[in-house]
């Protein structure tokens, strides 16, 4: 027997690359208000966390719910570019020949967010996914690549999303011009044992699953071992569905989770 069907799921909500469920934490609520604030006011805005938390698929969502006539998303998911590398990006994704010089990209950069924030009447949104890894130069030429009539006005909202390391980086002397310009920041936290609890469950009516399918002192576990990390909570789970699926277990007990976590080498 499939261990899906074992536990009485119609698919897998545990996998990437299965039917993607979303469960709306408080913090999920919480990243959408600061985004929604953000796409409102302008800008550059920071969101943190640790591997796993959340931010992408948070961003992804919401970015899905965006009316796509008033807004343009560039998302830039790789942040170990160039300088020069970067600005040619920016270029393609805005419709702009790429040029060689720094200065051309810039000034046909700034055009282009000109013509679709005056002109089309869109609003640019910029993501820049993994930022804690964008080169110093990149940063020292964000404040200034966005800086719209003498730093009066602010036509685009961009979006620099990390790991925690990247406020240390932002704290540095060398970024306090650009840490000035930052109108929304927000870190996601790791989930408490309720909201981890909430997420699991639901996760798995989701998916049509209406039996028991973990002892309360496993979900338990689950949570714990994963540190609250929504990523680890889906990975540690799928790896005892399987576990107690091979030992026949119909209740999966706190020992099968505690052999999930070792074959994942967590602990």
């Amino acid at each position: 027997m499939d261990y899906t069907s074992r536990y009485g799921l119609e698919y897998n909500p545990f996998i990437k690359g299965s039917r993607e469920t979303l469960v709306e934490t408080s913090q999920y609520r919480e990243v959408t208000t600061r985004l929604n604030y953000l796409l409102q006011i302008k800008g550059i805005g920071i969101l943190t966390g640790n591997p796993g938390a959340g931010k992408t698929t948070a961003i992804r969502n919401w970015t899905a719910s965006l009316n796509r006539t008033a807004n343009k998303v560039i998302y830039v998911p790789v942040s170990t570019l160039t300088l020069i590398e970067f600005y040619r990006y920016l270029s393609q994704e805005l419709g702009v020949e790429p040029a060689f010089r720094k200065g051309e990209n810039f000034r046909n950069i700034q055009g282009a967010i000109r013509r679709l924030t005056y002109e089309k009447k869109v609003t640019p949104i910029f993501i820049f996914d993994e930022a804690n890894y964008l080169k110093n130069q990149t940063l020292n030429d964000l404040k200034i690549l966005f800086n719209f009539d003498m730093d009066s006005t602010n036509p685009a909202m961009i979006l620099l999303a990390g790991l925690p390391n990247l406020a240390l980086t932002l704290n540095l002397t060398s970024h306090e011009p650009l840490k000035q310009r930052i109108t929304m920041n927000y870190t996601i936290l790791p989930l408490s044992q309720e909201e981890g609890r909430a997420y699991l469950e639901q996760k798995l009516k989701d998916a049509g699953c209406h039996q028991q399918v973990f002892e309360k002192n496993a979900i338990e576990a689950i949570i714990e071992a994963s540190a609250g990390t929504p990523r680890m909570i889906d990975k540690v789970t799928n790896a005892s569905l399987m576990i107690g699926s091979t030992l026949n277990e119909n209740i999966i007990t706190s020992d099968t989770v505690m052999k999930a976590v070792n074959d994942i080498q967590l602990v």
